[in-house]
């Protein structure tokens, strides 16, 4: 393996800091070499967390926080004391519901795409820098670059800018740009590029069905714009591109559909010495099928570092983990050049975050002066009143008039998060109800009359939803029978549809009058869409996909 230039973009450092690196790596045992390859994720309470770090020594954590703002900054405190080597500290910064609990809710990627402004990008990402710097974070997994394209994805869903190459191009470079000059290593995903197969890699290795050529003119583009931006990380998911596989190999059979997270020839061949990306190569979670897919973890979990990620995401059990990357090393499967080559990537991309230098640990009045301020709050505010998108008003419906739509019938299914098991209500039919408005929820087994209602609103928030194969307008589930599925009230009583996630709903109501998209759930969200129904605000935002699915039943 050619030596790593540490001078070199993205990491740009300097001789103290290549120095530490080097010292550092060669003072590590064998054993805690291994254990920098791990990410592990801190989800539990922050005794537990404190226990792995001290335990394990991992590179670094994805910490899941809490609302807690006190809580968490003394135990990032504590990590920042208990490290000898400093931490990678990570999130997913995605936005909406995908904010930090403690910070500013700010618009996620589609929604920023709706606005279309870089300006606003650029504030966006800044503020999201500044308060997770302030926590003690240093690395987000952001942004996405996947093109939404297969417009079922519930996996890309609202985590991208959109489908247009141009703007997601625009979007990325700007959030990559703001992140890494406030203090947060950025990283581009899902390498080698998702969007055109619906499926979700939690469940299923899914494929980039794409040839080279159309490969380079949309993902290649983006990903080498990326590199040439300085971006520092790269995560290689659980996505087969058999057309790159194929042009090497044409009888390679069922390795053309492995996933890059275990292809040495994506990652090495045409991640590193076409594009010349020189940063470090993050997996994707190694929990998801699309890598189980592919063998017992035996065989698997040694494979990510081979094919030549520089870390490992997550582990359920870190020893049993460890131990196999000991046995590889001891049959040969992985060469301890490989491991020395991971581990000096790990380390040079804490030092291209001053990790290596000495520094003060977060402070809770310091971070208060930073996190969920005023001025943060009027940014995101801001923004967010420009992203709720009318897709549609055939009768001219809106603004809604507490004297002319007063009785309103609500059916929602609230609001569908990953990893929640009930649904969270939405705070729409309350704001409407301090408007002036009489709202009634449906349920199940109440006997609609369209005489009693002046309004039906109909409210989805299903935003980006890991594990589900499929977003999509429910409507038995929705209204609890087969007959109530197949009633349409919109003919005897103006009807309104408000999605704040999934953008897509119109391919199962393509006759629905008024139709709207806010993307993310917020409540920032929410209170922006109720100021625009009430004519209080323009709809100003854009559709950054196809809302009509190809289609123009929809449009009318």
């Amino acid at each position: 393996m050619a030596p790593i230039d540490l001078a070199a973009a993205p990491f740009h450092l300097d001789d103290e800091a290549m120095a530490w690196v080097h010292a550092t790596r060669d003072s590590f045992s064998p054993r805690d070499k291994l254990a920098q390859l791990f990410v592990l994720l801190a989800r539990g309470t922050p005794e537990q967390t404190l226990e792995a770090v001290r335990s394990f020594k991992p590179g670094g954590i994805t910490r899941i926080y809490s609302p807690d703002l006190e809580v968490e900054v003394e135990l990032s405190r504590e990590l920042a004391q208990l490290s000898a080597v400093p931490l990678l500290v990570s999130a997913d910064l995605e936005g909406s519901r995908m904010s930090l609990p403690v910070g500013t809710s700010v618009p996620n990627p589609l929604g920023l795409a709706a606005v279309d402004d870089l300006d606003a990008t650029t504030s966006i990402a800044t503020l999201m820098a500044h308060e997770a710097r302030s926590m003690g974070l240093n690395w987000s997994f952001t942004p996405v670059i996947d093109l939404n394209v297969a417009w079922r994805s519930a996996i890309v869903g609202t985590r991208s800018f959109g489908s247009d190459i141009d703007k997601v191009e625009r979007h990325a470079l700007a959030q990559i740009a703001a992140f890494q000059a406030n203090g947060i290593a950025a990283t581009v995903k899902h390498w080698p590029g998702e969007g055109y197969d619906d499926r979700d890699q939690h469940l299923v290795t899914t494929v980039n069905p794409l040839s080279m050529s159309d490969w380079e003119a949309s993902f290649g583009r983006l990903y080498r714009k990326a590199i040439e931006a300085g971006v520092m990380s790269v995560m290689s998911a659980h996505i087969a591109l058999p057309a790159y596989v194929l042009a090497l190999d044409p009888d390679a059979g069922a390795q053309a559909y492995r996933p890059a997270s275990l292809s040495r020839v994506l990652n090495e061949d045409l991640l590193r010495r076409e594009l010349g990306f020189n940063g470090l190569i993050v997996s994707d979670a190694t929990a998801m099928a699309g890598l189980g897919d592919w063998g017992s973890r035996d065989q698997t979990l040694p494979e990510v570092v081979i094919a030549g990620c520089d870390v490992i995401l997550f582990s359920d059990d870190p020893n049993a983990d460890l131990m196999r990357l000991v046995k590889a090393v001891a049959d040969g499967r992985l060469s301890q050049e490989r491991v020395d080559e991971a581990v000096t990537r790990v380390l040079a991309l804490k030092a291209a975050q001053g990790l290596h230098k000495q520094a003060p640990a977060p402070d809770l009045k310091a971070v208060r002066q930073i996190v969920a301020t005023d001025q943060h709050l009027a940014t995101a505010e801001a923004v967010t009143a420009r992203v709720p998108t009318l897709v549609k008003d055939i009768n001219k419906l809106l603004p809604l008039l507490p004297g002319k739509h007063r009785r309103v019938l609500v059916y929602s299914g609230g609001v569908i998060l990953p990893f929640v098991p009930e649904p969270l209500p939405l705070s729409v039919p309350m704001r409407l109800e301090e408007e002036g408005f009489e709202v009634t929820t449906f349920a199940p087994g109440m006997d609609v009359h369209p005489r009693d209602f002046d309004l039906v609103l109909y409210l989805f928030a299903e935003e980006t939803t890991l594990g589900r194969s499929r977003i999509f307008l429910d409507w038995v589930r929705l209204t609890g029978s087969m007959f109530g599925a197949m009633a349409r009230f919109w003919h005897d009583v103006p009807t309104l549809m408000i999605s704040f996630g999934y953008p897509y709903y119109l391919y199962d109501a393509p006759r629905v009058p008024t139709y709207i998209n806010a993307y993310g759930s917020s409540e920032a969200l929410q209170a922006a869409v109720v100021e625009a129904l009430m004519g209080r605000a323009e709809f100003t935002g854009t559709s950054p996909i196809d809302p009509f699915c190809g289609s123009d039943q929809g449009k009318y």
